[in-house]
C-alpha cells in the first residue's frame, strides 16, 4: 500500500511538473509592470505634506480615512494594540512612483526613526539634473544635508553624484544626478536601470511635438480665416484660432480684438476678390511661438506681395499676431 502512495504522490508531482514546464514564460511570472507607490510612516501628516509640496514639489492627490483599525489586523500586521485609527495620503511627483503617507493617531508604536545599519532603514532617491541647483535651493529652505555631494569616481555607478538629507522627521532621503549616465551603461548592457532621467526626455520629446503639431494646426486655420470668403464660415474658425482679445500688429496698425481683424479681412478680401493666402515655405515652431512666410496674390500669377507672420499662442490659440510685409503695395484693406 505504501508503494502504490509513493507511485500515486511521485505521478501527480511529475504531472504537476510537466504541466507548469509547458506553460508560457508570462504565465509563469508575476506580470509587474513596475514600482506603483513607496509607503512610509510619518509622525505628523500635516507636517509631512507640507514639506513634500512646499520644499519638493509634488502634490496631494488621493487621501483615506482616519480608518479605525480592528484587533485582529493589528495583530496581523504587527501593530500597538493601542494605536489608534490610521490616516492615508498618496502625493505624487514629476514622475516615477507615488509616495503614500502614513499618519496613526495616537501612535502606540516606536516613533525613533531606525538607523542606517538597522534592518528596516530604507531611503527614497530624487532624480535631479542639476544636484548642485537642487542642494542650493533645499538649503534655503532649511533642508539639513549630511555631508557634501559626492561623485563615484570609477566602476558601475561612475559619474553619479549624490548626497542624502533629513526630512522635517528626521527621515533619511537621497538626491542623486547622472545627467551624463552611469559607467555601466558605456558597456551597451543588455538591461539598462530605469530612470527618471529617460522619462524626462521621453517626454519633453513628445510634448515638443505636440506643441509643434498644435501650431502648425492653428496656422492652418489662420490661412484659412484669410481667405474664408463666407463670413459665417469665417467667424466658427476665428472662434476656433484666434482669443477673443487677439491683438494683430502691424508696422501701420494695430487690430484689436477678433472682430477688428474680421473686419480688415473683409476689406482686403473685397478690394482683392482673386487673390488668396499662401505659404510660401514650410512654418517653423518653437513652444508656444511660430513663424509663417506667406506669399498673396492670384494663382497662376506673381504675388502681390509677400511677408511673415509671427504668432504667440497661448491655449491653443493665437494670442498675439505681428505682421510682416516685405513688398508694396502694403496690406491695407
Amino acid at each position: 500500500m505504501k508503494h502504490y502512495k509513493k507511485l500515486a504522490i511521485s505521478t501527480v508531482l511529475s504531472a504537476s511538473i510537466a504541466f507548469f514546464n509547458t506553460l508560457p514564460a508570462a504565465a509563469q511570472s508575476p506580470k509587474l509592470l513596475g514600482v506603483d507607490h513607496i509607503g512610509i510612516n510619518v509622525p505628523d501628516l500635516a507636517q509631512a505634506q507640507k514639506f513634500f509640496a512646499d520644499v519638493l514639489g509634488f502634490k496631494t492627490v488621493t487621501q483615506i480615512g482616519p480608518i479605525a483599525l480592528d484587533a485582529q489586523w493589528k495583530k496581523a500586521n504587527n501593530i500597538n494594540p493601542a494605536t489608534g485609527p490610521v490616516t492615508i495620503k498618496m502625493v505624487s511627483g514629476e514622475n516615477g512612483a507615488n509616495i503614500e503617507l502614513f499618519a496613526f493617531s495616537p501612535n502606540k508604536g516606536n516613533l525613533k526613526q531606525p538607523g542606517g545599519d538597522d534592518a528596516g532603514a530604507t531611503h527614497i532617491a530624487f532624480y535631479t539634473p542639476d544636484i548642485v541647483q537642487s542642494v542650493a535651493y533645499l538649503k534655503t529652505r532649511g533642508v539639513q544635508f549630511l555631508g557634501e555631494v559626492f561623485t563615484t569616481p570609477a566602476g558601475d555607478t561612475a559619474g553619479e553624484s549624490w548626497i542624502y538629507f533629513l526630512t522635517p522627521w528626521q527621515s533619511k532621503m537621497e538626491l542623486v544626478s547622472y545627467p551624463n549616465g552611469k559607467g555601466y551603461e558605456k558597456n551597451n548592457p543588455q538591461i539598462k536601470l530605469w530612470s527618471p532621467k529617460d522619462q524626462l526626455i521621453n517626454t519633453t520629446k513628445t510634448n515638443h511635438n505636440m506643441e509643434n503639431n498644435s501650431a502648425l494646426s492653428v496656422i492652418e486655420k489662420h490661412l484659412q480665416i484669410w481667405n474664408e470668403k463666407d463670413l459665417t464660415a469665417r467667424n466658427k474658425i476665428i472662434t476656433a484660432a484666434y482669443a477673443s482679445n487677439i491683438e494683430m500688429v502691424d508696422r501701420h496698425f494695430i487690430a484689436a480684438g477678433a472682430a477688428e481683424i474680421n473686419n480688415f479681412v473683409n476689406g482686403l478680401q473685397q478690394k482683392n476678390p482673386n487673390a488668396r493666402f499662401t505659404s510660401r515655405k514650410p512654418a517653423d515652431t518653437h513652444h508656444d511661438v511660430a513663424r509663417l512666410f506667406w506669399q498673396f496674390g492670384e494663382a497662376g500669377k506673381a504675388p502681390l506681395t509677400t511677408g511673415m507672420d509671427l504668432f504667440v499662442i497661448e491655449n491653443g490659440k493665437v494670442q498675439k499676431l505681428y505682421v510682416f510685409v516685405d513688398d508694396q503695395p502694403e496690406l491695407k484693406p
